[in-house]
């Protein structure tokens, strides 16, 4: 295999170093339709190698699931690796109880695949088409639609090949008649990465359910006049005036976001929720004194969202919330008590300086990141991070180290996923990108204790 990729390698580098001035537009277009083709069939590759990995121990992945471990040593985003293994569990070699070798689960997409006819929209598009496909329709009948769907996509485009399957999808369930099960697994809301300008996109489907409660919601605190945050004094409950319902111009989408958002303020002030991880559910935010005095800039949410500074004066002003605040060298001016478990107080300043691991500060837990309890270490807060549950549970001999260097947390991983990146998660604290990276900070130093575990401190 590496002899095979140091002459793949050659061969790039001689394609890069060619030159295309003396080529016609037609020569052009050939030359790419040509390197497409070679393209879309490295993926046949690569869906035997994903495979192979997903044969591999826990142990030999470091406790990781193959998704992250791809994340992790490619340096490709999490979508992309979820994408690759999803792929490959459809399209790269299976292998029996038994041990004999059995083909793809879509054996004629994977065939047009390894010949470069099928690109990877086009094989997302089919496993959508099979997800949405109904469990009564019986075997032979999807047998027949994966051979179909394979010769459509080695012929059409990805927006003609989604009206070929559509409509096929029509041909198998004419009557429409999708189960509860089908229901129930398409379910689920997904709220998209924040923009410049503070909103989030939200995408998902309701189950029936879902969609009745939210209507009920939004009939009464999205009806006009209802909850209009223009207004002085916004109608919560009860009837809105004549004046306030004339006044109110929003739409009715601007009306059902703000029931929304008076629905959720509503929930968290009435205590009810309980405590996630050491804290009662609420809003977490953090911001510097400099801006909290100028009213000016963003505080950032345990959850990882923008919050505009005057947003957060405002809903700090009628509702439970907690702010840390931090001077502007980042130092904290509040520090918790030391005991083997961290205090709410020590949990809110790691939500400012930390604002996460992985997963969010909500969904974060509280690790001994220089030497676990058991082993001597203290429950201070220079001595204390923010690690999601996933993340916690691989620290150990043979697994990730941690240490805490310039007040930040440090995460060696094991050989087999050191691909030299740095050492700091800077995912929650994307300003830090913009600065000159500091080699020695985020890759250099001697290793950090190596005690005979260090544990989850939840």
């Amino acid at each position: 295999m590496a002899a095979l990729l140091s002459e793949l390698e050659g061969v790039h580098a001689r394609l890069a170093a060619a030159s295309v001035d003396d080529l016609s537009a037609l020569q052009v277009l050939t030359v790419m339709e040509r390197l497409q083709k070679v393209s879309w069939a490295h993926a046949a590759v690569d869906h035997k190698l994903v495979a192979r990995l997903q044969e591999c121990g826990p142990e030999e992945l470091g406790g990781d699931k193959v998704t992250k471990v791809l994340t992790h040593r490619l340096r490709i985003p999490a979508e992309e690796a979820r994408q690759r293994v999803a792929d490959a569990e459809v399209l790269g070699p299976r292998r029996a109880m038994t041990g004999e070798a059995l083909e793809p689960i879509m054996p004629n997409v994977a065939a047009q695949v390894a010949e470069g006819r099928v690109g990877p929209a086009h094989v997302e598009r089919i496993r959508k088409f099979f997800k949405a496909l109904p469990d009564h329709v019986d075997l032979s009948a999807r047998v027949a639609a994966e051979k179909l769907a394979a010769d459509h996509a080695s012929e059409l485009g990805v927006p003609d090949l989604r009206a070929a399957l559509d409509r096929m999808l029509l041909w198998l369930d004419p009557d429409g008649s999708f189960n509860d099960a089908d229901i129930q697994r398409r379910r689920g809301l997904t709220f998209g990465k924040q923009g410049p300008d503070g909103l989030t996109e939200v995408r998902g489907h309701l189950t029936p359910e879902a969609a009745a409660l939210l209507e009920a919601g939004c009939a009464k605190l999205g009806a006009p006049g209802m909850c209009n945050p223009d207004d002085e004094t916004p109608c919560v409950s009860g009837r809105p005036s004549e004046e306030q319902i004339k006044a109110d111009h929003r739409t009715k989408a601007q009306r059902q976001h703000d029931a929304l958002v008076a629905a959720g303020r509503m929930l968290l002030a009435s205590k009810k929720l309980g405590k996630l991880n050491g804290l009662p559910v609420t809003v977490v935010v953090s911001t510097t004194l400099k801006e909290l005095q100028s009213g000016a800039g963003f505080g950032i949410t345990g959850g990882g969202s923008l919050l505009p500074m005057r947003d957060l004066i405002r809903m700090a002003s009628h509702a439970f919330h907690y702010l840390s605040v931090f001077d502007d060298d980042g130092q904290a001016l509040y520090l918790g008590r030391a005991k083997r478990i961290a205090t709410p107080a020590q949990r809110i300043v790691l939500h400012a300086r930390d604002r996460g691991c992985t997963a969010s500060a909500y969904q974060s837990q509280v690790h001994h990141a220089v030497l676990d309890w058991g082993d001597g270490g203290e429950t201070n807060i220079n001595e204390l991070a923010l690690a999601c549950g996933p993340d916690n549970r691989k620290v150990g001999p043979t697994g990730w180290k941690t240490r805490m260097r310039n007040g930040r947390c440090e995460w060696i991983p094991p050989p087999h996923l050191d691909n030299g990146g740095p050492r700091v998660n800077d995912y929650h604290h994307p300003e830090n990108l913009l600065a000159p990276r500091d080699t020695e900070d985020n890759q250099g130093g001697p290793d950090p204790p190596d005690p005979d575990q260090q544990k989850d401190d939840g």
